[in-house]
């Protein structure tokens, strides 16, 4: 897979939903700054070079590396002045058999309730169906995370269980609530 292979699409608000580039580390690392109290949170404690534009080059030529591995799909939420205010990306992609996918997604700050992620994780959906082949999508959120638990639920995704002490998030193992989306139902691609 290429990044030529992701679409891109507007969501709501003049918002855009596009693949992540290479010279996207700047912005990104910009977004993060903007958005630690935000986030910390709901994520992995960050060493500080990931906060900084060199360790965004890194973390995207990484990216971009698994991508052409068929192993990711990333894509970032720009809002109309061109600012990064998001992510969504698919990982640990899986063919044959399985044919599924994790997604994962945040949204800035000044950005929630706008129901930005919700149109985002539906185009990217959409594009893991019609263009990266999925047959299925898996969501995990923190047991405490509602706003974000709002997302797969508007979106068309099943609750499928809890998951204890499932992610390492903000320096402690946390429980997750999983979610599924089937896409379809035919046969995987050979």
């Amino acid at each position: 897979m290429h990044v030529d292979d992701l679409d891109g699409a507007e969501l709501a608000g003049g918002a855009v939903l596009r693949p992540l580039a290479a010279d996207d580390a700047p912005a990104l690392a910009a977004a993060y700054v903007r958005n630690r109290a935000h986030l910390e949170r709901w994520e992995p404690v960050r060493p500080e070079a990931f906060f900084t534009a060199e360790g965004q080059a890194e973390r995207v030529d990484g990216l971009l590396r698994q991508l052409a591995e068929g192993a990711v799909a990333p894509w970032l939420l720009e809002a109309p002045d061109g600012r990064v205010v998001g992510a969504v990306t698919l990982s640990g992609i899986s063919r044959g058999s399985f044919c599924s996918s994790c997604l994962g997604y945040w949204v800035a700050a000044d950005q929630q309730n706008r129901g930005l992620a919700t149109a985002a994780v539906r185009e990217v959906c959409r594009i893991a169906r019609d263009t990266v082949g999925l047959h299925r999508i898996e969501a995990s959120t923190l047991t405490g995370n509602t706003g974000s638990q709002r997302v797969p639920a508007k979106c068309g995704f099943e609750p499928i269980g809890l998951a204890p002490r499932y992610l390492h998030i903000n320096g402690a193992w946390r429980d997750c609530r999983l979610f599924q989306r089937v896409l379809h139902d035919h046969a995987p691609l050979p």
